[in-house]
């Protein structure tokens, strides 16, 4: 018999509590996994929504953002998942360093 897992296209959920960007800005995370989805929400710069799975103090959580600046990072450096990293906010962007 088949595992749904082994044909599924679904990628599984990302685990972990939600926090707010805003409560991670200037810590160390790990970047562990993400997923770009179409937001529920009208933005006239981007229809997506980034949700990043990362691990802050051991625990993982999920950070959910519409912005595009961490959407292109991201996927421009998916490869090297996971990897550690800080969000920071420079004038009104958030930008990974």
């Amino acid at each position: 018999m088949n595992k749904f897992s082994d044909f599924s296209e679904e990628k599984a959920t990302l685990e972990g509590k939600k926090i707010g960007i805003d409560n991670i800005l200037n810590c160390e995370i790990i970047v562990n996994d993400f997923r770009i989805t179409k937001s529920k929400f009208e933005n006239k710069e981007n229809d997506n929504c980034l949700t990043i799975q990362i691990i802050l103090n051991e625990e993982k959580r999920v950070v959910f953002t519409g912005s595009g600046v961490l959407m292109k990072q991201i996927e421009k450096y998916k490869s090297q998942l996971p990897f550690i990293s800080t969000i920071k906010k420079v004038n009104n962007y958030y930008t990974l360093s």
